[in-house]
């Protein structure tokens, strides 16, 4: 019997493509060390301490997770630090939405760029905060000697928020650090993270959309590409160098460390590393789980998003004032609009569900040997756990992406009574400041607009049994006319515009707040969400994580010794390390491995504002004037691609050769493979990346912001 079972695990480890393949990774930096080899052979040429130490400066203290105040862990996007002065360079997408809160019609920074040519006229951004990783430690024996396996799994979560707590506050004290422990392959390892987080973080640059956003949602996840997608931002600290909040009197942050920025060439094959806070991956997924990111989760978010995307789309092109309100909220739906149905194409055309199944054969056969019946039991876990929720997951998502997501109004009100709840005290008039935040950026016509179209679209689609009695009662008493019954809603609502709210405010009653139509619709929707959560039997939940977990833990054991594997993403930092590489689409195609600016004069169109083209740069296109920035061609490089392995959240994250210097600032990957979060496909997978020469390009030659330059240390 220890033969076979050691037959089938060196097979195994030949038969799990989806979980083991060499170009894939999202690694742990303090554990680097175990890749050092293959690295150098990559084209690596410093040591694993320039990358993670916590004695002397290295790589990872130039590298910043950007979050805000609220949710200090969680990262949206990731930056890099590339100035003695805390100067850091991210994608024009992950400063889209400051941008567009400092834009106003008299100044559109979205349209026109902004750029500060002193310190004096750098803008803060409250909530916007920088966070640096100071250490990190594996701490799974701690956490297990707390665990058993016959716990229940409401007595292990409690027990891992005990231990982990504990963890995380004896880490921090006496220090201005933040702790959090974050659960590894599914809950069978454990790492501390401590963190430094920065809270007075201030725009300093950015190119206009026309360049920042070339391409639009046309180009989005595909190559070739020729967006200019960077902005930079500085960190301010006390005098003292310690986080405080916006001051005048703040000072630039003085890294430990910052990356030096090329200007030289970037050839097909040369090494590559991105460093970054990559969000959500999921590359232990069964076919279980893949049957309802495709079927449900994708498929209705791609549908929802399409109804709110279109009347977007037509509002915004209309008006100006409409585009600046809408412009940052219409590219936060759009991106994972199209992701989703990219997703699912990919997924279909790799037949990832045909590998998953295969994987999952292969692991049977080996849990078939295993002494503890828990591996062989866990697919069935999964299986069950899946089924149990599928009806509650589809119904879900028609509540978050048709209704919470829908109308910005009915939004806030969700968001007003969860504030109301279990607090006696509340006093509407508290939450001015966040009114008037909403209110700058919101339009009730194109408010209502939206909310008809999705409450007609959430009540013929979802599961009649499971849908918010008041989209019924709505419908029947207004024989399907949305539009009406929306009118009516706004005008009895305080939450529907800034006149409304005004006159409940002179005039405070907790009587009509609590009878609010609008509050009580969104009262209704969270009670559906939350009767829905409680539908699915505990035992099934419980299940479902256990079987999760169980099988995770036999990938691991199956690939020891034999294969070096990563963790998912869950927006803590990672590094990728790969090549710069050109690939082969599909049968006739093939794809060069950079661009340059000759393809943005190609691709403009006046009159499709996603191939609009600045008037400055094609003068200076005609003219040559690329500066020191030019390849060894004379062509202006624009974008490159390597076969890294990135999702969201590694959007700004240094691109970094060998030699520990920038290259390229990651923001995007290809349709072609946008499975990999799922499934990394080797020959296909792409991570699509700025030209660090047309991002220096731009702030210099096309902006003249030569103070910028002059605090860079730019190399050759």
């Amino acid at each position: 019997m220890k033969i076979r079972t050691l037959v089938i695990a060196m097979a195994l480890t030949v038969l799990l493509p989806s979980v083991a393949r060499a170009d894939e990774g999202m690694w742990l930096l303090s554990l680097i060390g175990k890749n050092y080899d293959d690295m150098r052979r990559t084209g690596f040429q410093l040591t694993p301490e320039d990358i993670y130490s916590v004695n002397q400066s290295c790589l990872k203290d130039a590298i910043v997770g950007l979050g805000n105040a609220g949710q200090p862990f969680w990262h949206f996007c990731t930056g890099e630090i590339i100035s003695s002065k805390g100067l850091v360079s991210t994608n024009h997408h992950c400063g889209y939405g400051y941008l567009q809160s400092h834009s106003t019609v008299e100044h559109d920074y979205l349209r026109d760029g902004f750029w500060a040519y002193t310190m004096e006229q750098e803008l803060p951004n409250p909530g916007l905060t920088a966070s640096i990783l100071v250490r990190m430690e594996d701490v799974t024996a701690k956490v297990k000697e707390n665990l058993s396996d016959d716990m229940s799994e409401s007595d292990r979560e409690t027990a891992i928020r005990k231990v982990c707590r504990e963890i995380e506050q004896e880490a921090v004290i006496g220090t201005e650090y933040n702790a959090q422990v974050k659960p590894m392959f599914n809950g069978n390892q454990f790492f501390l993270f401590v963190h430094i987080i920065y809270r007075d973080v201030r725009l300093v640059g950015a190119p206009p959309s026309s360049m920042g956003k070339f391409g639009g949602d046309t180009d989005n996840w595909s190559w070739p590409r020729h967006t200019c997608d960077f902005s930079m931002f500085r960190i301010y600290t006390a005098p003292d160098g310690s986080p405080a909040d916006y001051s005048k009197d703040n000072v630039p942050l003085t890294p430990k460390h910052h990356l030096p920025v090329s200007a030289g060439e970037i050839n097909d094959g040369d090494f590559a590393m991105v460093i970054g806070f990559p969000g959500t991956t999921d590359h232990f997924l069964t076919s279980y789980g893949l049957e309802e990111t495709m079927d449900i989760v994708n498929k209705l978010r791609h549908e929802l998003r399409t109804v709110k995307i279109n009347i977007l789309r037509e509002e915004m092109a209309a008006d100006q004032a409409t585009r600046i309100k809408y412009a940052s909220k219409y590219a936060s739906c759009s991106n994972y609009w199209k992701y989703s149905d990219e997703q699912n194409k990919a997924l279909k055309n790799l037949n990832t569900m045909g590998v998953k199944k295969e994987v999952e054969k292969e692991y049977s056969e080996w849990a078939r040997f295993q002494r503890s019946p828990k591996y062989s039991n866990a697919l069935g876990l999964i299986k069950e756990g899946y089924a149990a929720r599928r009806s509650v997951r589809e119904a879900t998502m028609y509540l978050n992406e048709g209704l919470i997501s829908g109308s910005e109004a009915l939004s806030l009100a969700i968001r007003i009574d969860r504030m109301m709840e279990g607090n006696p005290e509340f006093d509407l008039s508290a939450s001015e400041g966040m009114f008037n935040n909403f209110f700058k950026d919101y339009d009730e016509r194109v408010d209502k607009r939206v909310a008809a179209a999705m409450f007609g679209y959430v009540f013929a689609h979802m599961n009649p049994d499971m849908c918010p009695n008041f989209l019924k009662v709505a419908n029947k008493k207004y024989k399907g006319d949305w539009t009406k019954y929306v009118d009516d809603l706004y005008k009895a609502s305080i939450f529907a515009n800034q006149e409304n709210l005004g006159k409940y405010m002179l005039k405070p009653n907790a009587k009509q707040l609590e009878k609010d139509p609008m509050l009580l619709a969104g009262r209704e929707i969270m009670d559906a969400a939350k009767q829905m959560g409680e539908a699915v039997p505990q035992q099934s939940r419980d299940n479902l994580k256990r079987g999760i977990r169980d099988f995770t833990d036999g990938i691991l054991q199956i690939n020891e010794g034999r294969k070096l594997m990563s963790p998912d993403a869950n927006s803590t930092i990672r590094l990728t390390y790969g090549n710069v590489m050109s690939y082969d689409p599909k049968d006739g195609v093939s794809y060069h491995y950079y661009t340059t600016m000759k393809g943005v004069i190609e691709k403009e169109d006046p009159n499709n504002s996603e191939f609009n083209v600045p008037e400055r740069l094609k003068e200076l296109y005609a003219r040559k004037e690329f500066g020191r920035y030019a390849n060894r061609r004379g062509e202006m490089p624009t974008c490159f691609i390597t076969n890294n392995d990135i999702t969201g959240g590694n959007s700004g994250s240094p691109v970094i050769n060998g030699k520990g210097v920038l290259i390229g600032l990651a923001f995007d990957g290809n349709s072609e493979a946008m499975s990999g979060d799922i499934d990394f496909e080797e020959n296909l997978q792409r991570c699509i990346c700025l030209d660090s020469r047309y991002m220096l390009w731009v702030i210099d030659v096309y902006a003249g912001a030569k103070n910028l330059i002059e605090e860079m240390d730019i190399v050759r």
